[in-house]
């Protein structure tokens, strides 16, 4: 298969993330903006390069679409990103220190091996949170993001947001792994799982795309039938999808659920609620009929 210089776009996005938290200055890594920015910055970026090298017309967004989606990654960011370092990151810290348990092993690593070390880390833990997602009554979390009718660069970041904080936890606080490391694992993730949504027209190598999770997997896992939901779970490493045997071939393009009507900002906030709201409403009719009769 002869590839177009367009489908080496994601794996130039990570070896230039990598090259970037390798020789970053210090101070960039110390302060919390770098990764704020990049974190913004790659889903917009990859969002314009949309416009030019669109994968599929009926994926295409209007300006409304693109500004929820933005405020998703925003909320993401901020929102999130502080609920996770303060709710789960910050505590495994403290019970690290007060248990004493220590990785020194990990500061010895070269810097790739530990890049890696911090995406396997936190990838698992999505793999299994995101199965589960689909398995339990977990489902009604993660529902809403399944409800989209089109893929975008910035969709990844679309969701209820309880699902939005479970699926950003991670056990990486209890690895003792330089800053700089750990922010460039954390980018590479962001990039793999951005280019996994967007609508780019680029299919990448197989060097690439045996391990790191493509738009072509991606898609298939969120058409409109159950099966193809119930494989490729892996945000950013397809690897774990291919070693616990849930990877599954094919694409999708049409995607969403039910009556592929994408929710408003309220429903998507709401759906975890909805058994409970399907119940009351149950109940409330059944009154007014019996009162009728």
């Amino acid at each position: 298969m002869t590839h177009k210089p367009l489908d080496y776009l994601p794996p130039a996005f990570v070896a230039i993330v990598c090259t970037f938290w390798a020789v970053a200055p210090q101070a960039w890594v110390d302060s919390p903006w770098t990764i704020v920015i990049a974190a913004t910055a790659v889903p917009l970026l990859v969002q314009a390069i949309e416009a030019v090298a669109e994968r599929h017309e009926g994926w295409r967004m209007n300006r409304r679409e693109f500004l929820t989606d933005l405020g998703y990654v925003i909320f993401n960011t901020f929102v999130i990103g502080w609920l996770t370092t303060h709710l789960a990151e910050d505590p495994l810290r403290s019970a690290k220190a007060a248990l004493g348990i220590t990785t020194h092993w990990a500061m010895h690593l070269p810097f790739p091996a530990q890049v890696a070390l911090v995406v396997v880390v936190i990838e698992f833990g999505q793999y299994l949170m995101h199965r589960a997602m689909h398995n339990t009554w977990l489902w009604y979390t993660h529902a809403p993001h399944h409800h989209l009718t089109q893929l975008n660069a910035m969709k990844g970041a679309v969701g209820n947001p309880v699902e939005l904080f479970l699926i950003s936890l991670s056990i990486v606080a209890l690895f003792d792994l330089p800053t700089a490391a750990v922010l460039c694992g954390v980018n590479v993730m962001i990039v793999t799982s951005v280019f996994a949504h967007a609508n780019v027209n680029a299919d990448p190598p197989p060097f690439y795309s045996f391990f790191f999770t493509t738009i072509r997997h991606h898609s298939l896992h969120h058409s409109t039938g159950y099966d193809e939901t119930r494989s490729n779970y892996a945000n950013s490493l397809i690897l774990l999808d291919r070693l616990f045997g849930t990877y599954r071939e094919g694409e999708g393009v049409i995607v969403g659920q039910d009556e592929r009507r994408r929710l408003s900002v309220r429903e998507q906030t709401l759906f975890p609620l909805r058994p409970v709201l399907d119940r009351m409403k149950a109940a409330r009719a059944s009154r007014r009929s019996a009162t009728a009769n």
